[in-house]
This record gives C-alpha cells, structure tokens and sequence, in this order.
C-alpha cells in the first residue's frame, strides 16, 4: 500500500529510481552529518506530552534523534503523511537528520508538490520547537518562559553569567531603588521575545520558509545582544571609554561580537550548535550580524536596489535583521523588553503594548525587499511605544541626580584604571580600559569593581575611593541648572565648562571659580533615529489587503504628534558644593545662559 502511495505521488516514478534518487539525497545528508559527527547529540527532544505521537513510541524512543527510519515513518504515519514513508525509507532518514532537513531537500527525493514539501516541514518542526529538556524560567515581565536547550548552554557559561553583576540601569539605581535588574534577566527576555517574533511569523506566513536553523539564530542573537556590556552598562561606552581611550572608536556592540566568539571557542561549544543543527561559520556569522545592528538598506534609492550589507542570510529572509536590532526603524524586541522590565522595575507605567505587536506582525515586501509590517490601525500605539522612550529617558536615564551619579563614577574610574590590575589571557595584566581587548579579562570586570575600590587599601586609590564614598553618603556634586539651546542649533560639550567659568555676570562674585569646577552635561532627547521620525521608516497594511505595505503619514494619524525629534537638554553641575560656591556657580551660569541667548 506504502508503495502504491508513493507511486501515485512521485507521478509514475518507478522505485527503483526512487532509491537511487534517495540514495544520492541520503549521501548529501550524510555530509551535512559529518560536519557535527565529532559531538553526538547528548540532549533529548520529543514531542509535548500530552501528542498522541509520543504515546505510538515505544518508551526508549523517547528522543527523536535516536529514532530509527521505522520510527520516523511511524510518526509520519501518526501525523497523517504516511504516503511519504517509502521516500523516508528509500533515502534513510532517521530521526538524527530531521533538523537538518529543508524544503529543497524534500524537493530532490521527489516530494514535488510545494503544498506536501511544507506540510513535512511544519510537521518536523513540531519535534525541536518544543523540546523535553527545556529550561522554564520565571520571568517577572513575560511569566513563565521555554528556554531551548541551546540557549540554557549559552545561559551556563562564564561569559553570560557575568551579566548578573551588570546593572541594567547604571547608576539609576542610586536613584531608584526598584531599579536592581541585571542585564542577565534582560537578555533572557529579549532572546523569549525575538523567538515569538520569529515563531509568529513562521506560522503566519509558511512562504517565508523560516526553518530551525533561523529561529536558533535569532534567539541566541537576542540572548548574546548585550554579552559586551561593561560596569554599570552604558556609563562604560559611553563615559568612561571616550576618556581613557581617546584614539579608539569602541561600543560595547564591539565588544559582544568579540565576547560571543570568545564565549564559543572557551567553552568548546562548536560542537554543540552543530548538534542542534546549526551550520558553521554561516550561522555564527548570521547571529553575529544581528547583534551588530547595520542598517538593512544600504545605500541607493530606497526602492530595494540597494547594495545588501549582509551576506549569511538571502535577501528574502533580510526581515531577520528586523527583530533583534533594528536599525531600519528602531522597532525591535530589544526595546519591548527593556521598556517593559524598566517601567516596572521604576515604578513608570508602560503604554506600549508588543504582544498587540506580536499579534499584527507580518512581512511584506517594499520594492524588491521584504520587511516587518504591522496593521494600519497600530500606528498610533507606535508613537507611544516612542514616546514611552522619551518618557523613560526623562524621568530615568537623563535624570539629572542619576547623570551626577555617573559622572562620578566614571572620575573615580579614570582615576582608579592605571591601579587596578586585571589577569587576561595567558597571565597578562590589563587596566580597566585595556579589558576590552582581551575578552579573558573583559569577562571579569563587573559592577563589582565599585566594591573593589571602595573597599580598598592602596593609598594610590584614595582619591577614587573618596568619590565613591561621598556616592555612598549622598555627599554629590550641586546641580546648578539646565537649559536649552534654540531649536536647530546643536551644541558640542567641548569647551562649555571653560565658557560658563569665563562668564563676566553684572554683580561681582565672592568666590572664584575655573573650568575644573564645573561638569557639563548635553544630554541629546530623540526617537531613536536624531532628528527623523522613526515612523516614516514603518510600513503598514490594511485588513483587505494584507500583502501591500505602505506609509502613514503623521498628519494622517493626529494633529498632536511631534513637531520635532530631537532636542538638546545642557545640565550643569558644581564640583564645589559650599554655599558661596554654588551661589558663585548659579550667577555665572545665568550669565552664560544670557550670553548665549539659551533658555534659562
């Protein structure tokens, strides 16, 4: 009956020729298994277990990659494609091979019908999306959450358990109390929800031919995002590195580029992505290229005919590079993460909903590319999920006690680096600053070097150690004021400290005060995108056609959107904080402010 099926399917093919079609296709899978062969696969998979598929196992065939070619065609015939089990018989295909196996391989052992190559597809994904030995994590932001056996690898090396000491805010929390996150929960959240992107979209959309292999990637994009993260995270990058390595362009994206590599080769995990049907370099690189974040559109006319910067993926899966950093439009899981777990962490209410997101999301194409649209009717929770930004920004990130905070830090820092001695690679001794050219020691340095300071000895860390004992005991530099340059006008923070001390103000002062005195701050207020409307990069679609994507204009959407992007906020702070000093600040800062025609 099985060959009478086949017959009827393959359109005539005798089974000779199917045997040696399948021959030649069990040969190919053979050197795809080779490349893994090294490392068998030690964690089992199965199907969930309340499927009536694993109950036809025999209990020892629990794992599917143990299965053997009747195994397989019993659980083809469970899930109703037995009339394809003498091509899994004819090409040998045991449960091994399954996640290696994609639609152009189903297409050469003679499954010609594009409907039927799908259906196998779907069908064997069923046994890696949901695997037996996934990790649950409880998660305050998205509840209870599957972690794949490949990320809680990745999750239980010294490399990703390092981001548990990284505060997630910075010195926010010296503000905030609530705001004790860890990078660690972050990246946990961002690898969930890119995986919910990319499963959305996979079974919305088939066509799209998103395999195993894309989905892995994705996640352990997400999860690896923020591997380069210093102490107290942005104040590393964006403070502290500017000054102790001024001839170096460095971000911390840089720097989890070179940890993930490093985070492979320590801890032997080639061999481990090849058993989960990864293919290297190729996937390597691809999860690489998501975590850079470049733009998707390159340079041309903005019709699709640019020249592609990526190369690991076709240009009809360039959407991928969409979902964990999204340079295109700034949309992306990294932000619904961190603006879910940082509102709630803050005590700031959140007005952007993903899942709503989730729900609506689907891929278009946009000239000769393919993008992530959302329906037309979620335009305006976009604008929110931009504004919660600002929101975020104003009352957090650039608070002004939180950006003295940092700003203290990060002296006592540059102070303490030519002390503070860091073992990297093969025993040699690094500075703070020279750790993020050996990932060895890199993977040392935490927030606990607050500690480490502060609790030191060495009289040649007494002046650092002063700074963050005055953090500890709210003893922190004044604030002065904040103002506002004309719209349209962007100001450079060199030189400002040298121009507020150099103010003449019209009554005399009693005290002296000189540039060193004083911290100036330019905080730059954005969507993301400088001065640009991030919308204007979104498409959208209409419920009757969902396969057009198109533009909404701002006026289309309300007369009470922004009529600008960006802004410039200057805060201004004292070192000296008695009372004449900071008296003699704030008239020098008034005066500035005059002279320099700002708001004040």
């Amino acid at each position: 009956r099985a060959s009478a099926v086949c017959s009827k399917d393959s359109r005539g093919a005798g089974i000779s020729g199917l045997q040696r079609v399948g021959a030649a296709f069990a040969a190919e899978i053979q050197s795809k298994m080779n490349r893994g062969e090294s490392s068998k696969r030690r964690r089992s998979h199965s199907p969930d277990s309340g499927s009536p598929e694993r109950g036809a196992l025999q209990p020892s065939k629990s794992n599917y990659q143990e299965w053997d070619v009747d195994d397989v065609c019993r659980f083809l015939r469970i899930q109703g494609l037995g009339k394809f089990e003498q091509l899994f018989r004819a090409a040998q295909l045991s449960g091994d091979v399954l996640p290696m196996l994609t639609e152009c391989d189903f297409e050469k052992t003679g499954v010609r019908v594009l409907g039927h190559r799908l259906k196998l597809i779907k069908c064997i994904n069923t046994l890696w999306q949901n695997p037996i030995d996934a990790k649950v994590f409880n998660d305050p932001i998205h509840g209870h959450i599957e972690m794949h056996p490949l990320l809680v690898r990745i999750i239980d090396t010294p490399q990703f358990q390092r981001l548990r000491f990284i505060k997630q805010l910075g010195g926010a929390y010296f503000v905030y109390p609530g705001a004790s996150h860890n990078r660690f929960e972050h990246s946990i959240g961002v690898a969930h929800l890119a995986g919910q992107l990319v499963k959305a979209l996979c079974g919305r959309q088939p066509e799209l031919r998103i395999n195993h292999r894309d989905i892995l990637c994705v996640q352990i994009a997400g999860l690896c995002h923020d591997l380069g993260h210093g102490p107290f995270s942005h104040l590393f990058d964006g403070k502290f590195i500017p000054q102790r390595r001024k001839d170096k362009k460095w971000k911390h994206e840089d720097a989890s580029l070179d940890m993930f590599d490093h985070l492979i080769a320590s801890n032997g995990l080639e061999d481990v992505l090849l058993s989960y049907g990864l293919v290297l370099p190729e996937d390597v690189e691809f999860i690489k290229e998501q975590i850079c974040g470049r733009s998707t559109e390159g340079v041309g006319a903005g019709d699709g005919s640019e020249v592609r910067p990526y190369e690991d993926r076709s240009r009809e899966k360039g959407f991928l590079y969409e979902i964990v950093a999204n340079k295109r439009s700034g949309i992306d899981v990294d932000k619904w993460d961190y603006f879910a777990r940082d509102c709630h962490h803050l005590g700031i209410r959140n007005n952007f909903d993903f899942e709503r997101f989730l729900k609506f999301a689907r891929v278009c194409d946009v000239g000769k590319r393919k993008h992530i649209c959302t329906r037309d009717k979620e335009v305006a929770d976009l604008y929110n999920m931009f504004h919660t930004r600002i929101t975020l920004h104003r009352r957090a990130y650039q608070h002004r006690v939180v950006n003295i905070i940092e700003c203290m830090i990060t002296e006592a820092l540059v102070l303490a680096d030519p002390h503070i001695q860091i073992f990297g690679k093969d025993m040699q001794i690094c500075k703070i600053s020279e750790s993020i050219d050996d990932m060895e020691a890199y993977t040392k340095l935490t927030d606990n070097v607050f500690e480490q300071i502060l609790n030191s000895s060495k009289p040649e860390l007494q002046k650092a150690r002063e700074i963050l004992n005055n953090i500890v005991c709210r003893k922190l530099y004044k604030w002065i004021g904040q103002t506002q340059p004309e719209a349209g006008m962007e100001i450079k923070p060199e030189e400002l400290s040298g121009e507020v001390a150099a103010a003449v103000p019209s009554t005399p002062l009693d005290v002296q005060l000189c540039a060193e005195d004083f911290i100036v701050n330019v905080v730059q207020m954005d969507y993301g995108m400088k001065g640009k409307n991030p919308i204007n990069k979104m498409r959208f679609y209409c419920k009757s056609n969902p396969n057009v994507a198109f533009k909404i204009r701002k006026d289309q959407v309300s007369q009470m959107l922004p009529v600008r992007f960006t802004e410039q906020l200057i805060q201004v702070y004292c070192k000296k904080t008695d009372d004449q000093s900071v008296q003699a600040a704030q008239k020098l800062f008034v005066q500035w402010c005059i002279n320099r025609n700002f708001s004040k």
